[in-house]
């Protein structure tokens, strides 16, 4: 897809679809008022007879018979104007792009309310919602694509400023799309060994050093939680590592660490059939540090990340630890194993502590650790807890920015004693109440002094349904997040 912008007369710009986007219960805006008076008040007998009010997402579709040049209007609702929020442009993009993927269109044009400030959101509405994930169907939809978007701007607009964001928007979206293909692939493709193949053709791609340990070297390095996680399956263990170098060899790296069991039954502690197929998306957080190494890299950030990730798949089998039984960690902590489904917190434990080799500037994970934070926060938002303030307020920030929104979960030494063993330093699992909580005090046991934020994104890293720029299937969820971080860190 390839966008584009003009400050061409919108009403005078020819394309197959127009898409005007509209305060809710405002037929008389000013963007408005020339589109209605050209097709003779169809716009105002729309919002009259409610068939179109503006709701946040609602859609119209306007023939226009040649009074205009452009062939159809899409209106696009924006919700109420004193609700109006960056992210609301996004979803709006993102609306835009779901309806018009079956058009047969081949290009739109698309009108931002004459702000100059929207174009970053439309065209990541756009770009996201118009993903489709179709690699494994014999006969995919054979449709005609969009596959130029322009963006009508103000007069007077910056243009070649415009033509940048097009430009770092289009390489943070390929990271969010390249992040949900790894999610959606299914378990007998993604395995740790398909991970760190993908991680090594990123890393020659946009010129990052890449490394990935087999079990040999991970045993040697004393890696045994991970490998307590392993032992089930013959799918052998891998552990990556992402050096990206854009700053000089002073500054000290940010660290990225995500979880990466390729595919989670639960173990000895089998979970229940229903949406077990789900489990193929455990990876999301190595996905997710994948795609942040790559639109880094891309955007060539004067920053130094290291991407690490622990990748195993956890299966009952005869070799698979089991409930009772007691691992020593890579930092020296025994764990005493008290449900293998806890195994996300296992492989984490052991990844941040290798962090810290690195003397990072700051520790962020992402994974889906726990399905406490579903039930505690649902799909709309992810948790976030750590030890470091200004981090969290700044992840906050760009939770906002993006649309990406974080919601910290406290960190009280007093949810602690649950996770305390009788037979070893730590237990793996505190039992069913404030587990999102009691997980991420236990990877807290493993990061030193490090500034460390933990991202638990279970309920975020996969849509349901579908809605706006999140189409059903993987989110990418982080990228975008933690490339605004970073960003602002430059």
């Amino acid at each position: 897809m390839k966008f584009h912008t003009t400050t061409q007369d919108p009403l005078l710009y020819p394309c197959p679809v127009l898409v005007f986007c509209c305060f809710e219960g405002k037929p008389d805006d000013p963007c408005l008022a020339g589109l209605d008076k050209l097709l003779d008040g169809a716009v105002a007998g729309l919002f009259q007879g409610k068939e179109f009010t503006g709701a946040l997402n609602s859609t119209k579709v306007i023939h226009t018979f040649g009074r205009i040049a452009a062939q159809r209007v899409l209106l696009v609702g924006l919700g109420k104007e004193g609700d109006f929020i960056p992210d609301r442009m996004r979803q709006a993009a993102g609306t835009a792009a779901r309806v018009l993927r079956t058009s047969s269109q081949h290009s739109v044009a698309f009108f931002m309310l004459n702000r100059t400030d929207l174009l970053l959101h439309a065209a990541e509405g756009y770009a996201l919602g118009d993903y489709t994930f179709e690699q494994y169907k014999s006969e995919p939809e054979k449709l005609e694509r969009v596959e130029t978007v322009t963006f009508i701007m103000p007069d007077g607009a910056d243009m070649g400023e415009a033509e940048c964001v097009l430009a770092d928007t289009r390489r943070i979206c390929e990271a969010v799309r390249f992040t949900r293909d790894l999610v959606s692939q299914p378990g007998n493709v993604a395995t740790p060994a398909y991970l760190a193949e993908r991680a090594a053709e990123m890393a020659a791609r946009f010129g990052v050093n890449c490394q990935a340990w087999d079990r040999d070297e991970i045993e040697r390095r004393g890696m045994h939680a991970l490998l307590a996680v392993a032992r089930g399956s013959r799918q052998q263990p891998r552990f990556i590592t992402l050096d990206y170098r854009g700053a000089d060899e002073k500054s000290k790296p940010l660290v990225l660490v995500g979880k990466g069991i390729t595919f989670d039954s639960g173990g000895i502690s089998l979970k229940p059939r229903e949406g077990m197929e789900r489990m193929k998306d455990d990876m999301a957080g190595a996905a997710t540090v994948m795609g942040i190494v790559m639109a880094a890299a891309s955007l060539k950030l004067p920053l130094n990340i290291m991407g690490l990730i622990p990748a195993a798949e956890n299966l009952p089998g005869g070799n698979a630890s089991k409930p009772g039984d007691v691992i020593r960690s890579m930092s020296g902590k025994t764990v005493e194993i008290i449900n293998t489904d806890a195994e996300g917190r296992l492989v984490l434990c052991d990844a941040l502590h290798h962090a810290l080799s690195f003397r990072p500037s700051a520790v962020i994970d992402l994974a889906t650790l726990t399905g406490a934070c579903v039930v505690a926060l649902g799909n709309l938002a992810t948790g976030m807890l750590g030890t470091d303030e200004v981090l969290k307020r700044a992840l906050r920030k760009a939770g906002e920015a993006t649309g990406e929104r974080v919601w910290e979960l406290p960190l009280w030494e007093e949810y602690g004693e649950v996770m305390k063993s009788d037979i070893a330093d730590l237990k793996n699992s505190g039992g069913p109440f404030a587990g999102t909580i009691t997980a991420a005090w236990f990877l807290k046991n493993f990061t030193g002094s490090a500034k460390w934020v933990h991202l638990d994104i279970a309920g975020t890293a996969w849509e349901e349904k579908g809605r706006h720029y999140l189409p059903k299937g993987a989110t990418g969820i982080g990228v975008r997040l933690l490339i605004h971080y970073l960003r602002g860190l430059c």
